[in-house]
């Protein structure tokens, strides 16, 4: 798995797989048909269904990602707890609190524009 990740929020991962791979994308990993991991050189994209575990679970208020409002950066971190703790310590602002999905935690940062950015602690 790259170090950093960008993922997208997509309505059919089977045809964001097709569209992808006709851009070189190689598929590296598909633990769940609503999620799917690729990767072009060092460029890694996750794809995932809103929804649906992980990445595209609701939020606390309801919301569901969708795609073309969701979309963000992946940070990943070894020790989850500790970076959030750090990130509140200066004023971040976080959409959510920890999930927990088949593939590890995450929570979502928001930038100071408030784009999110995902810091994820594999499992």
């Amino acid at each position: 798995m790259p170090a950093a990740n960008v993922r997208y929020i997509v309505d059919d991962v089977e045809r964001a797989l097709e569209f992808y791979g006709r851009l070189g994308f190689a598929l590296l990993n598909r633990p769940a048909p609503e999620f799917a991991m690729l990767a072009r050189g060092e460029l890694g994209l996750l794809l995932s269904v809103p929804g649906v575990g992980g990445g595209g679970q609701a939020m606390p208020d309801g919301r569901l990602p969708e795609p073309g409002g969701w979309n963000r950066m992946q940070i990943v971190v070894e020790k989850l707890d500790d970076a959030v703790a750090e990130l509140r310590a200066a004023g971040v602002r976080f959409r959510n609190d920890v999930v927990e999905g088949r593939g590890g935690r995450q929570i979502l940062a928001e930038d100071p524009a408030g784009n999110p950015v995902e810091l994820f602690q594999p499992a």
